[in-house]
């Protein structure tokens, strides 16, 4: 039975809730700032994070990001450093002042993931790994819910539905970019389903550029274009030396370039009437 979009927005809007999700005391989501959550696609060690978590910090942000637990579609590739990917994240984000946002990949991974993370991520691969969806929607942290990179806009509402249900309606919907036939770029980066999704839905919308395009030199026109297609929020991943990167050093912007990231993407904020953290 296909479920209609009216079915979904009527039980969206039921929540009463609106697009502005508190993510701490001073910060909130879906407001007149747009939100980055930079940092290494993967915590490889304490110097790595501690440097991007400098950076941030310099620059006025307030989110760090990183990866413990990585879901690789290869079983020899890097699998993340796991318990001490979250510690080390932990440490540099009570240094510099910064929330902390990481993947739990399972139930099983869930009470480490919320010891140490202030926002949960559910990584596109799990969009539809309803046990977690149903373990997260009972706790209170704020989640961060990819599309899945072959679902429909109606499977990764519904995705939504099965946190919101069980209670939990501090959601985060980001989209990172679907398959295609054409594989010159990682995914289909779809910035119509941004403005989409934020007239359907009450959650605010993040957008990943970096796993979209998949490329380094793609990351910031993707970033440019989801801000000014609505987007709340951008997921971009900075590593100190790219090359060295343990997983997708392919599109890792420079930590040296963050700055320059940062004023290109709050030049579009501007134009739109918003501001860059």
């Amino acid at each position: 039975m296909t479920i209609t979009n009216e079915r979904i927005l009527k039980s969206l809007n039921q929540l009463n809730q609106t697009q502005s999700l508190q993510l701490a005391p001073d910060l909130n989501v879906g407001g007149e700032q747009v939100i980055m959550m930079a940092g290494p696609c993967s915590v490889e060690s304490y110097e790595q994070t501690h440097a991007v978590g400098a950076a941030i910090y310099q620059m006025g942000g307030r989110v760090l990001r990183g990866g413990a637990f990585k879901p690789r579609t290869s079983p020899h590739a890097f699998q993340g450093l796991g318990t001490k990917g979250l510690e080390i994240l932990r440490s540099v984000a009570d240094e510099f002042g910064l929330l902390v946002i990481t993947e739990a990949l399972g139930v099983e991974h869930l009470p480490e993931v919320m010891e140490y993370a202030d926002i949960i991520q559910i990584g596109s691969r799990n969009m539809q790994h309803f046990p977690l969806l149903w373990a997260v929607g009972e706790t209170d942290k704020p989640v961060l819910l990819k599309r899945g990179f072959m679902s429909t806009i109606d499977e990764w509402l519904l995705a939504a539905e099965h946190i919101s249900t069980r209670g939990n309606h501090n959601i985060m919907l980001c989209e990172r970019g679907i398959r295609g036939f054409d594989d010159t770029t990682r995914n289909v980066f779809d910035t119509t389903a941004i403005a989409l999704v934020k007239q359907r839905s009450p959650f605010p919308v993040i957008a990943d550029p970096s796993h979209a395009t998949g490329q380094t030199d793609l990351v910031l026109p993707a970033a440019r274009a989801a801000v000014a297609a609505g987007a709340d929020g951008l997921l971009v991943e900075f590593h100190p030396n790219p090359i060295e990167a343990l997983s997708d050093a392919e599109q890792a912007v420079p930590l040296s370039e963050m700055q320059d990231f940062y004023s290109e993407v709050d030049r579009i904020a501007a134009a739109m009437g918003r501001s860059l953290t």
